[in-house]
């Protein structure tokens, strides 16, 4: 499932296209998922530098560790004109980096580069060859790209949701009174082990008033009758992060309890029935926070409605009261309302949601 030249280029175009207005003499890419979004290259961030660098007019080129040239070759070979330089241990990345940037390094060049993402010292190497720059974010044109997924992100996305609800129906399984958080996550863990796949945020699962706290981690805390437990887990295929959160009760629960997980998951249907291109992820917020208020619960619904999905388990769009960006089709992303009792339990119900041209596909559907 992973991206072919063809969609690797066409996504370095879109961009070009969007950064022409911007005047930037070049745009740096590190160690990421926006490195690996435009290129195809998964690199582990390290205390050695490694660039990938497009300008607007001389080409684009690479400063990598020596001992990694071949593979980036190879991965980068689709790049027309790339040009690699490389550096050693011994030297560092100083006297490459000067070479690589000698075009640009005597004028006040106006340099792109993901503020979310550049390190300090990945900054300060580029300064150290181009003293006069000067630097702008082009992190918000790379999200607005990454928002809407192409067949080829949009299959390996179904595959990691399809992976996370049948580790979620494991732990739903393993739900019983005795049984530790531990021993629930133990059984997500395993259909996962068993997919060739890993949760990209770990496995939260927290039961009885420990279900109150939004990022309970599992602890070994015994499941009890009469407990509200929710099961939090992800999954990954080919860099795509499925994300799957379910609640369920062990035995028979305090009716407020019970009333909490219903509006929960009628919050949700109603929210879900709202997506369709054009409505704004803040109105898609409104939606499952109206219900919620109207119950009485508004104070215990204290965090967003959702986060996109993708090479990150959370990206844009996100699905927040202030967001007025309209909604487009290939947008996926989690509708994930709460509430948490504190002192006696919580509810979440998640599921991932994929933008089509008249609604909305789930791509969680089942359990």
């Amino acid at each position: 499932m992973a991206a072919s030249d063809a969609d690797l280029s066409r996504r370095r175009a879109q961009l070009r296209t969007r950064l022409e207005r911007r005047n930037l003499a070049a745009w740096m890419m590190v160690p990421g998922p926006n490195l690996q979004y435009l290129t195809g290259l998964e690199v582990a961030a390290s205390e050695r530098l490694f660039l990938v660098v497009e300008t607007a007019d001389s080409g684009a080129f690479a400063v990598v560790p020596h001992f990694e040239a071949e593979r980036v070759s190879s991965s980068l070979k689709a790049i027309s004109g790339m040009r690699l330089f490389t550096y050693r241990d011994e030297t560092g990345p100083s006297p490459s980096l000067a070479r690589a940037l000698g075009a640009i390094s005597t004028r006040p060049a106006v340099l792109g580069a993901e503020f979310g993402v550049m390190r300090l010292f990945e900054r300060a190497a580029v300064e150290g060859a181009v003293p006069r720059a000067r630097w702008q974010p082009f992190d918000a044109e790379i999200a607005f790209l990454r928002q809407v997924k192409d067949t080829t992100e949009t299959a390996a996305l179904q595959h990691a949701a399809a992976i996370a609800r049948e580790a979620a129906e494991a732990g739903i399984a393993a739900a019983v009174p005795g049984n530790s958080e531990l021993g629930v996550a133990a059984a997500c863990a395993a259909v996962l082990a068993a997919r060739n796949s890993h949760s990209p945020f770990g496995i939260l699962v927290a039961s009885g008033p420990r279900s109150a706290d939004p990022h309970s981690g599992a602890g070994d805390r015994c499941l009890q009758a009469g407990d509200l437990v929710w099961i939090d887990v992800g999954a990954v295929v080919s860099g795509y992060c499925g994300d799957v959160t379910r609640t369920v009760a062990v035995g028979e629960v305090d009716a407020e309890l019970l009333r909490a997980v219903n509006v929960v998951a009628e919050a949700q249907r109603q929210a879900i029935a709202a997506v369709r291109p054009g409505v704004t992820a803040a109105a898609i917020d409104a939606v499952a926070r109206s219900v919620i208020a109207s119950a009485g619960f508004a104070e215990y619904f204290t965090h967003r409605t959702g986060h996109g999905l993708g090479l990150q388990a959370h990206e844009a769009p996100y699905i927040v009261d202030g967001n007025e960006e309209p909604l487009r089709p290939g947008m996926v992303f989690t509708v994930e309302p709460g509430v948490y009792l504190p002192g006696r339990g919580g509810a979440r119900i998640e599921d991932d949601v994929l933008v089509t041209d008249d609604g909305a596909d789930v791509l969680t559907r089942g359990v």
